[in-house]
């Protein structure tokens, strides 16, 4: 199923991602960083939530409280959590 997530405190203003089950696909970032984005959007294809929050939560970017790979991890969970 397709979810959206609104990003808060970050470059990137939406995320959108597949959720099958516990697995992530076809993460997509609007705005932010584009190639760095793409990247962790082709990194993380086919984990499940647990081991993307393992890797990617607690990460800032520079002086934020959050980062754009922070803000996939509350926004999968919360979809994995619906």
């Amino acid at each position: 199923m397709r979810h959206q997530y609104t990003t808060k405190g970050t470059c990137s203003t939406q995320i959108q991602f597949d959720l099958e089950d516990n697995i992530v696909h076809n993460v997509t970032f609007v705005d932010g960083c584009n190639g760095n984005l793409q990247a962790l959007g082709r990194l993380v294809e086919g984990f499940s939530v647990d081991e993307i929050e393992e890797k990617l939560k607690d990460i800032r970017c520079g002086s934020r409280s959050t980062s754009c790979a922070e803000q996939l991890c509350i926004g999968i969970r919360q979809a994995y959590e619906q």
